[in-house]
C-alpha cells in the first residue's frame, strides 16, 4: 500500500515536472516568436522626409514605395533590419574583425586576419572618395537600420539572446566594409600562389605545370625552379594556408547568358543569371523592390548594403559572373638585419607603417596587435595565430590586393548601375566598379545586348616571370604592379553579330588579348554546355532558359566516363557497375545511383593518382577533382600517365591498374556510407545542398535546427551547379556551393521576369518565410519579379507605413 502511494506521488511529480518543462518551452517559444517583425500598421520615425509604404507580397518580398531615393534606401535599411538583423550583425563583425567579442578564442585568428587586412580601415578611406549622392544613399540606409532598432520593443532574434549581445548602431562604413568582404569571397588567387609554393618543395616545375594545367587549348607555362628560390618557405606556406579562412580549391563560379531579339520568341532580349556562392542560412541574397515616383528597380540585395546588386529596372536588366582575375599578390619582404621595423625596397630600406589595434576576446583580456604595412600592403605573416613561423627568419609576407586601395569606389558604381537607363549609362556606372572584376551581361527594352568585364586588373612587367603565380621578392622592382588595364581596353562587346553572350567563368579573352588577366580560369564545361543548348533552338523563351538553368548534364563526367569504362571490370560486382554506367548519359540526377557511383569512383581515383607524389599533408590540402589534370593523365597527354605510377612502391603501376582498384575502393566506401544495396543509392541523398547557419552550424542540435538541407542534383561542372569537396571525408559529396540565386529577365515584358534564392526572406527561425524557398529552389522553380502593384497585392501578407516623426 505504501509503495502504491509513493508510486502515485512519483508519477504525479514526474507529470508535474514534465508539464513545467513543457510550459517553459512553450512560454519561451511564445516569447521568441515576438521577435518576428511587424508587417502591418504604421510607425512614426525620425529620418524620413516623406511617407513610405512597404507592401510585402505573398512571398514576403518587400515592395517599397517612396517619393525620393533616399527615403527608399532608408526603408530598405529598415526592412533588412526587420528580416536579417542577425545576419547583418554577423557580417559587420566579420568585416571589422570583431567575432572574438562573443565567440571567444575560436574566432581570434579570423579577427587578427581581417584587422591586419584593414577591411574596415579601407572602407573608411573609400567613403572619402565617394560622391555626395553615394554618401547620401549610405547614410539614408544606415538611418533606416537604426530607425528599426530605435522603435523596436519586441525581443531580438534568438541568436542575440544565445550570445548575449546587442546590435550596435549601423554606420555607412559597415555597408562599404561588407561590400569589400564580398570581393574577398570572390577572390583568392593568393591560394594558388601558396599552393604552387608548397608544390615546389615536392614537384619539379614541369610537374607543377601539369598538376595546375593551363586552360584547355592554352600553352603550358613552366615557372622557374621555385624550390631553389623559396625552399625556406615550404613549411611557412603550409601554415599560412591553414589559418587564412577560405583557403580551399572550390571554384567560385556563376553563369549568365543573354540572347538578342532575333534569337528570342518575343523578338526582344532574354537574360539569365545564376551566381554561385557558398550556401548559408539565411541566404546571402534578399529580394526587394524600390519604387520612387513610378521609377522601379527590383532584384537581389545584400543585407547590410543599400543596392540592388543583381536585377532590373524599367529599362535594363543585368547579371554578373566572376571573372576571376589575378588581383592578389603575395610579396616576400626582407627585413633589415639591424632593425626589424624596416624592410628592403628597390631604393633601400624603408620603415614599415605601423598601427596598433586591440581585439576584445570574450572572457579574456584584450589582445593587442601591431599591424605592419609595407609598400605592397599589410604584413599577413605578423599577426595571425600560429603564423609567427610562417615567414622564414629575416623575412615577412605582404599582401597586395586591389580592393584595399583607398580610391576603390565600387559601391558608387553599383549604385549608379541600378538606375542606368541605357548602355551608355551602364558603362559609366561600370567605370566606377573596381573590385571584384565581374563579367557583366546587359540587355535593354530597345533590343540591345552587351557585355563588359569592369574592374581593376594590375599590369605586370614582361620581365616578371612569376606573373602573379607565386610570392614575389618585394625588394625587386621588376615584380611591382605597373598600374591597371585601362577601362576602355577591358573585354567588352555590344550587340554581337551572333546575338548571344555567354559567361561561366571560362576564359573570356582571345590569345592575342594584349593584357594578362588570369591563368586560373574555370574549366569551360558549363560555358560549352550553355552554348550547345542555346544552339539547339533558333528561338528561346523564359521557359527554355529555365530548362537550361535546371540542366544537370555533366560534360566533365561524359568526358571522363569512357576512359574509366574502357578498363575491364575486376569481378562480378564491378562488372555489374560497368553495365549500369555504360547505359548512363552523364546526367547528375538526384534520383539516380549512377552519379553517386561515378563521383565516388573518380574520388578514389584522384587519391590513387597523386597522393603519392604530394605526400599526406599536401595531398589532404590539395585534394580536389581536378578534371583537366585527370583527363590529361588518363589520356597520357605528353606522357602524363606516369602520374599513375605509385612512387612509393617498387613495381610500376599503370592507369588501368588504378582505375580497377579505385572502383573496388569506391564501391566499398559507398556500401559503408549508404548500405549494401546499390540499387537504393541515390545521388540526391549523398548530395544535399547544406546551408549552414553562421556561426551555430556546429552547435549540437541547434546547428541542425537552424540549418537548411535539401536534396539536389548537379555537380561542379553542370549548369545547375552543385559543388562538393571530395577532401571532406564526412560529407564528401554534399553540395556546399551552388546557384544560391537564379533570375531570368524578359525584356519584352519585364514583369514576366522571375527569380528565386535558396532559403527564404526571413533570417528568423520562427518565421514561416525562413526556409519556404528551399524546396522550390532545389526544383529550379521561381517566383514573379514583378513591379505591378496589382499583382503585388494579390495575397500580400502586410502593408506597413513609415511616417516622418514630424507628420501630423
Amino acid at each position: 500500500m505504501v509503495w502504491r502511494t509513493w508510486r502515485k506521488r512519483l508519477a504525479f511529480l514526474l507529470f508535474a515536472l514534465l508539464a513545467l518543462v513543457l510550459l517553459i518551452v512553450f512560454s519561451g517559444y511564445l516569447y521568441l516568436r515576438q521577435s518576428l517583425p511587424q508587417l502591418e500598421g504604421q510607425f512614426r520615425i525620425d529620418g524620413l522626409a516623406e511617407p513610405v509604404e512597404i507592401v510585402r507580397d505573398r512571398y514576403a518580398v518587400p515592395h517599397i514605395y517612396a517619393q525620393s531615393w533616399n527615403d527608399a534606401h532608408f526603408a530598405l535599411g529598415f526592412v533588412h533590419a526587420q528580416d536579417r538583423l542577425w545576419q547583418m550583425e554577423m557580417n559587420r563583425r566579420i568585416a571589422s574583425g570583431r567575432l572574438a567579442e562573443f565567440l571567444g578564442d575560436s574566432a581570434l585568428d579570423a579577427d587578427k586576419l581581417f584587422r591586419t587586412l584593414g577591411i574596415r580601415q579601407s572602407a573608411h578611406a573609400s567613403l572619402r572618395h565617394f560622391n555626395d549622392e553615394t554618401r547620401g544613399t549610405l547614410a539614408s540606409y544606415a538611418a533606416g537600420v537604426n530607425a528599426f532598432q530605435k522603435q523596436r520593443r519586441s525581443p531580438l532574434p534568438p541568436e542575440f539572446l544565445i550570445f548575449g549581445i546587442e546590435p550596435e548602431p549601423w554606420e555607412a562604413v559597415d555597408s562599404v566594409a561588407w561590400s569589400k568582404m564580398m570581393a574577398w569571397d570572390l577572390g583568392g588567387n593568393w591560394r594558388t600562389e601558396l599552393l604552387r609554393l608548397r608544390l615546389s618543395q615536392r614537384l619539379t616545375p614541369l610537374q607543377i605545370s601539369e598538376f595546375l594545367p593551363p586552360y584547355p587549348g592554352d600553352a603550358a607555362v613552366v615557372l622557374p625552379d621555385l624550390s631553389k628560390i623559396y625552399a625556406e618557405l615550404a613549411d611557412s606556406a603550409q601554415k599560412l594556408a591553414e589559418v587564412i579562412p577560405g583557403a580551399d580549391e572550390t571554384v567560385v563560379g556563376s553563369n549568365n547568358w543573354v540572347v538578342a531579339g532575333h534569337r528570342s520568341e518575343t523578338r526582344k532580349p532574354i537574360l539569365a543569371n545564376d551566381p554561385h556562392l557558398g550556401l548559408t542560412t539565411p541566404a546571402i541574397w534578399y529580394f526587394a523592390h524600390l519604387s520612387v515616383r513610378g521609377e522601379n528597380v527590383i532584384g537581389a540585395t545584400l543585407p547590410g548594403t543599400p543596392i540592388v546588386v543583381l536585377g532590373r529596372n524599367d529599362r535594363i536588366a543585368w547579371g554578373f559572373t566572376n571573372t576571376g582575375p589575378d588581383v592578389q599578390d603575395l610579396f616576400i619582404e626582407r627585413l633589415d638585419p639591424k632593425d626589424s621595423n624596416r624592410y628592403l625596397a628597390p631604393d633601400g630600406y624603408r620603415n614599415f607603417l605601423v598601427r596598433r589595434e586591440a581585439i576584445r576576446v570574450k572572457g579574456k583580456p584584450d589582445v593587442s596587435i601591431a599591424i605592419r604595412e609595407s609598400r605592397h600592403g599589410p604584413i599577413v605573416s605578423d599577426v595571425v595565430t600560429a603564423a609567427a613561423k610562417v615567414a622564414p627568419a629575416g623575412h615577412v609576407l605582404a599582401f597586395n590586393w586591389t580592393t584595399l586601395r583607398e580610391d576603390d569606389i565600387t559601391s558608387q558604381g553599383a549604385g549608379m548601375l541600378e538606375r542606368a537607363k541605357n548602355w551608355s549609362e551602364f558603362l559609366s556606372a561600370a567605370r566606377d566598379y573596381h573590385s571584384p572584376q565581374q563579367n557583366m551581361v546587359y540587355a535593354d527594352i530597345e533590343g540591345n545586348i552587351g557585355f563588359i568585364a569592369p574592374g581593376r586588373v594590375p599590369i605586370r612587367k614582361r620581365e616578371n616571370l612569376l606573373q602573379g603565380q607565386a610570392p614575389a621578392p618585394g625588394w625587386d622592382a621588376v615584380y611591382d604592379w605597373q598600374g591597371f588595364i585601362p577601362f576602355d581596353e577591358l573585354p567588352k562587346s555590344f550587340n554581337p553579330a551572333s546575338g548571344v553572350v555567354v559567361t561561366a567563368n571560362q576564359k573570356i579573352v582571345a590569345n592575342d588579348y594584349p593584357y594578362f588577366i588570369s591563368r586560373d580560369w574555370a574549366p569551360p564545361h558549363r560555358a560549352d554546355r550553355i552554348e550547345y543548348l542555346l544552339g539547339l533552338h533558333g528561338k528561346h523563351s523564359v521557359e527554355s532558359f529555365r530548362r537550361m538553368q535546371a540542366d544537370v548534364t555533366s560534360l566533365a563526367m561524359q568526358d571522363m566516363l569512357p576512359m574509366l569504362l574502357a578498363v575491364p571490370a575486376e569481378n562480378d560486382e564491378t562488372r555489374k557497375i560497368h553495365s549500369q554506367l555504360s547505359a548512363w548519359n552523364g546526367e547528375m540526377s538526384a534520383e539516380r545511383p549512377e552519379p553517386l557511383i561515378a563521383a565516388a569512383w573518380l574520388r578514389e581515383l584522384t587519391r590513387l593518382v597523386y597522393s603519392d607524389e604530394l605526400g599526406p599533408e599536401l595531398f589532404t590540402d590539395s585534394w580536389d577533382q581536378r578534371v583537366v589534370f585527370m583527363r590529361n593523365v588518363l589520356q597520357d597527354t605528353s606522357g602524363q600517365s606516369r602520374w599513375c605510377d605509385d612512387i612509393t612502391t617498387p613495381q610500376r603501376e599503370t592507369c588501368a591498374d588504378l582505375i580497377k582498384r579505385a572502383l573496388v575502393l569506391a564501391v566499398a566506401d559507398l556500401k559503408r556510407r549508404f548500405g549494401e544495396d546499390s540499387t537504393q543509392w541515390r545521388w540526391g541523398n549523398a548530395h544535399p545542398a547544406i546551408s549552414d547557419h553562421r556561426p551555430l552550424a556546429r552547435a549540437p542540435y541547434i546547428g541542425d535546427l537552424l540549418g537548411i538541407r535539401v536534396n539536389t542534383p548537379g555537380d561542379n561542372y553542370t549548369i545547375n551547379v552543385g559543388s562538393f569537396r571530395i577532401n571532406n571525408d564526412v560529407t564528401p559529396f554534399a553540395n556546399r556551393h551552388a546557384a544560391g540565386l537564379r533570375a531570368i529577365y524578359d525584356l519584352a515584358d519585364l514583369d514576366r521576369s522571375v527569380y528565386m534564392h535558396s532559403t527564404g526572406q526571413s533570417g528568423n527561425i520562427f518565421s514561416p518565410y525562413y526556409a519556404n524557398f528551399a524546396i522550390p529552389w532545389s526544383r529550379v522553380e521561381s517566383i514573379p519579379m514583378t513591379t505591378s502593384r496589382e499583382e503585388i497585392e494579390v495575397g500580400a501578407i502586410g502593408v506597413l507605413s513609415l511616417m516622418p516623426a514630424a507628420a501630423r
